[in-house]
């Protein structure tokens, strides 16, 4: 079970927007992902709940952001209900969508376990439902995400498989790199692994 703190910064100016403290695990039915938020100061700023099947469709999201909630799962599509911060509010949304997003690299972990993409094989395109902090409020975004390689590095708990992923947003034409190592993402915009307690967990 993968512990470990990533830092997040803003991919354009990289200011700081706080740390996310993690733990994730594999089982026989899918995958889950939990966090804690943090401002620069420290003070909490939200959480994370992620748990895909095994096919790496989203079963369950539980996001908080400075009091708005977000609760969503697969459903003809991806459905979701956002809340406001008094609680007096919830609106429902529902798009054709493949998989949620947003700026936990939580996400990243969920995308590549959905494609299960073969190195050097050609892009796929896929939609998504992107929320935001702090109001988390949803965007429907397209990409198009290509393995580009696989290399192995050896450790000292065995050989370790990092995936190179090309993702392309298709509305802007932006191309960025994102690194994985199992279930825990090395570097992504805006994201750098800060700790890790233990190893990565491998897909099987």
């Amino acid at each position: 079970m993968p512990r470990g703190r990533y830092s997040l910064h803003d991919p354009h100016d990289h200011s700081p927007l706080g740390d996310e403290t993690f733990h994730c695990a594999t089982g026989p039915s899918g995958w889950r992902y939990v966090s804690q938020l943090t401002t620069p100061s420290g003070d909490p700023a939200g959480s994370v709940d992620l748990a895909i099947d095994d096919l790496g469709r989203p079963i369950r999201l539980q996001l908080q952001s400075a009091d708005w909630q977000v609760r969503g799962a697969a459903l003809e599509g991806v459905t979701w209900v956002r809340t406001d911060p008094t609680g007096e509010h919830a609106t429902e949304g529902n798009v054709r969508a493949h998989a949620f997003s947003g700026a936990s690299p939580a996400f990243y972990v969920a995308v590549s376990r959905l494609l299960r993409l073969t190195p050097g094989g050609p892009a796929t395109r896929l939609r998504l439902v992107s929320f935001t902090a702090p109001v988390l409020a949803p965007l429907t975004v397209d990409q198009s995400w290509a393995l580009v390689a696989r290399t192995a590095h050896p450790t000292d708990n065995g050989v370790l498989d990092v995936d190179e992923y090309q993702v392309s947003a298709l509305d802007t034409g932006e191309q960025y790199a994102v690194h994985l190592a199992g279930d825990v993402v090395l570097s992504a915009p805006g994201v750098e692994l800060e700790d890790l307690e233990s190893p990565p967990s491998v897909f099987g």
